[in-house]
């Protein structure tokens, strides 16, 4: 996400490095490399009039720092604007109700009914244990088969009933919830192929029945521009509490991020990450500027693997590598766990310089793990905690039963032992950790 903007932007400031000092004279091609960065990326013209303008601005009025270089201030300069237009602080959700009921609303195709299964499974992971899916999209066919697939999926129950009339089967789900001790509503609503008068009184009226803690719009990153009138659409009937923006993972542009909040006053709640039904995270305005400028994400990288190996685990994992005591066996948990965390390259892309680095190009053939996971496995539990005794024979087993080369084993074995020379170089105190 934010690739091309954040390869433009990085470009821009490129420019200032070396300068004695910032002056209009020397900073006017990065101004104007800034400005065509941020209009081709989708982000409406007024934004990026004011964005500039506030750059500009702050960077002429500042004295730099002996400490601080002219390209270092400048970044500063455009991180902290981007933030700015990002909404500062992180929205979170409004969950103070019992049962507390989140409506998701937006056009046709804009991914509600996925989101509607990645939130109930986000909430699910932050202690609201008993969410409940609701279907009121009556009118696109198949609609309510996908949430229950997805029910069914993530082990989340989804309440139907067919082709009522949406207000009557919100109506019904709420005394339902009730009933059954359910702790989170989230309605799956109808879209429209745009916003019409009929679509925005039935989305009314149902907001006004239940009165849900949460409004939230979903809009399709891919969308632009446009972005804002479909928001404004919306604003001006119902009362938005919030917007998701959908699919930024595969839009390297994702300059619809850096207009909604500065044209509209609505905050972003969550992104789409990734296709997968965990493959939501929640929109921090910081985070998201310092990976637009290529700073990374280290945070979000430790958020991802708190959720699947805890702080304990993660420090006996730490202490074998240190101690010299990790093997295969290790290696392999170790290797079921990435899988765990989505993409591999969208972990990379997480860390600080990625791009300077080119590891923003980097792809991660699943095919690859699989073959590695498929080497270990084929290994005896002994061969694994003591690899030293894989000689030819042994090696030649391994090759029939998992169906690769010996020179793949080899070249793992080969990686594998690297690894545990560096290891003890960290522990000799001979290399320094990075971190």
């Amino acid at each position: 996400m934010f690739e091309y903007m954040g390869e433009r932007l990085s470009n821009a400031i490129k420019n200032i490095r070396g300068l004695g000092m910032i002056t209009e004279e020397n900073i006017d091609d990065a101004m104007r490399e800034i400005r065509m960065a941020l209009l081709e990326a989708d982000v409406n013209y007024q934004v990026v009039k004011e964005f500039v303008s506030k750059v500009k601005e702050k960077a002429l009025g500042k004295e730099v720092s002996k400490n601080l270089k002219p390209d270092e201030l400048f970044i500063k300069i455009v991180r902290d604007e981007l933030v700015e237009l990002l909404g500062t602080e992180a929205s979170e959700l409004k969950l103070d109700s019992n049962p507390s009921i989140l409506m998701l609303v937006g056009l046709q195709g804009s991914g509600k009914t996925t989101t509607a299964g990645k939130l109930a499974n986000f909430l699910r992971k932050k202690n609201k244990k008993n969410p409940l899916l609701v279907a009121c999209d009556i009118y696109r066919p198949a609609a309510i088969t996908q949430l229950k697939e997805i029910g069914m999926s993530l082990n989340i129950p989804v309440f139907e009933e067919g082709k009522e009339k949406p207000i009557d089967i919100l109506s019904h789900a709420l005394t339902y919830a009730k009933n059954e001790n359910y702790d989170t509503i989230i309605v799956d609503t109808a879209g429209r192929l745009h916003v019409d008068e009929e679509l925005m009184k039935e989305l009314k009226d149902m907001q006004e029945l239940v009165h849900p803690q949460e409004t939230l719009l979903v809009i399709d990153a891919m969308m632009g521009q446009d972005a804002i009138h479909v928001i404004t659409g919306f604003a001006s009937t119902l009362s938005l509490t919030g917007c998701i923006i959908t699919k930024l993972d595969g839009n390297t542009k994702g300059g619809v991020a850096l207009s909604v909040r500065h044209l509209t006053n609505i905050p972003i709640k969550f992104v789409g990450d990734s296709e997968k039904l965990d493959g939501l995270s929640p929109f921090y305005p910081v985070r998201m500027a310092e990976r637009i400028l290529d700073m990374g994400d280290i945070m979000g990288i430790a958020e991802k693997v708190e959720d699947i190996m805890s702080e304990d685990m993660a420090k006996e994992e730490a202490k074998k590598m240190l101690t010299g005591k990790y093997d295969l066996e290790d290696f392999l948990t170790n290797l079921k766990q990435i899988k765990k965390l989505g993409p591999l390259e969208n972990i990379i892309k997480m860390l600080p310089q990625a791009r300077k680095m080119g590891l923003n190009q980097i792809e991660v053939d699943p095919k690859q793990m699989a073959h590695v996971e498929a080497i270990i496995l084929s290994m005896t539990p002994y061969e694994r905690r003591h690899p030293e005794v894989l000689k030819a024979s042994r090696k030649q087993r391994i090759a029939k039963g998992c169906g690769r080369p010996i020179e793949e084993i080899n070249r793992l074995l080969n990686q594998f032992e690297e690894m545990k020379k560096m290891m003890k170089m960290m522990r000799n105190g001979k290399m320094k950790m990075p971190f």
